[in-house]
Parts: structure tokens; C-alpha cells; sequence
């Protein structure tokens, strides 16, 4: 599944995905579900522009649905490639909330991966913050039906490498 909220120059994309990472960090062997193209690296062109951030919902598909043990965020993006994945306890705690709370700053987003503010980029900073609640619904909902197993699901067979990955 996946879900687009567009503004003039700001766009929020929430997808599911279930990938197996070949070059896991120690502790992160296995499979992955939860909400998040291109490799399992990178992000997938949607619009015009690059990603600027991206937040990974993501648990140990080996692991009781729901517990988001693999949350984090990649503050910052190299072209449709993510940083490093940075950890912070309020995002599995709250994963909805903490989500909000970050896209309700998306001056302090934007500043943070180097990219100036302009009028339309805070219009759509005023517009996102509006619309920062339906973007949650949509979040909880997804996050609700991977917990379900409806979403984020092994493919058929053993071709792994073409699970649906997707971003949020």
C-alpha cells in the first residue's frame, strides 16, 4: 500500500515494506517488516525532487508484530540514498506521535539536511502542519494492519529480493 500527501514542493509518502537486508548491522540479522524503493537502500523517485528524510517503522519480522524493535530515522539523505540509521526510544515508544512531532517541524527538518527555507517551502511547512493529523491516521492505520499481518508480508516463493519496499 501506499499513500501520497502532496503540497507545492513537500511531499509525505507512507508505504509498507518487508525486505531482508544482506549487509545487516550486528543485531539486525533477519527479515524486516513495517512502514518505510529502488534497492532496500534507497528511496524510490516519486515527484520531482530527492528525499530529504525518511523515517523507517521497522520490527524483526522473526519478532511479535508490533514491537517497531527496529525503528529509526535517516535525518540525512545522499541523493535517494539514506545516512545512517539513528535510533531514538521515542520513536518505537510512539512511533504516530513521534512522527507528527517531527513532520510539525519541517523548518527544523529542512534546516537540518541543508536546505533553505523559502516562501513556498513555508507554505507547505504551514499546509504539512495541518494536515499532520490525517497523515497520522494514515501511519496508525498502516501500522495496524502490519501488526494484523495484512501488510508488510513475506512474497510468495523464495525470491525475497523482490519484496515491496517502500518509505514513509
Amino acid at each position: 500500500m501506499l499513500q501520497v500527501f502532496g503540497f507545492d514542493r513537500i511531499g509525505v509518502v507512507i508505504g509498507d515494506i518487508y525486505f531482508i537486508d544482506p549487509a545487516p548491522a550486528k543485531g539486525q540479522e533477519g527479515p524486516e517488516r513495517g512502514v518505510l524503493t529502488g534497492s532496500i537502500y534507497s528511496a524510490r523517485p516519486i515527484g520531482i525532487a530527492e528525499p530529504v528524510w525518511r523515517a523507517d517503522l521497522l520490527e524483526s519480522a522473526d519478532g511479535p508484530p508490533g514491537s517497531l524493535n527496529r525503528a529509526h530515522h535517516h535525518p540525512h539523505m545522499h541523493g535517494w540514498e539514506p545516512g545512517r540509521r539513528v535510533f531514538d526510544r521515542d520513536l518505537s515508544g510512539d512511533p504516530v506521535g513521534w512522527v507528527g512531532t517531527m513532520l510539525s517541524d519541517l523548518e527544523g527538518l529542512l534546516d537540518r539536511a541543508g536546505i533553505t527555507i523559502d516562501a513556498a517551502l513555508a507554505a507547505d511547512a504551514t499546509s504539512l502542519r495541518e494536515t499532520v493529523p490525517d497523515v497520522q491516521r494514515a501511519v496508525a492505520s498502516m501500522l495496524d494492519q502490519v501488526k494484523a499481518g495484512q501488510l508488510a508480508t513475506a512474497p510468495a516463493g523464495d525470491d525475497l529480493a523482490s519484496a515491496r519496499v517502500s518509505w514513509l
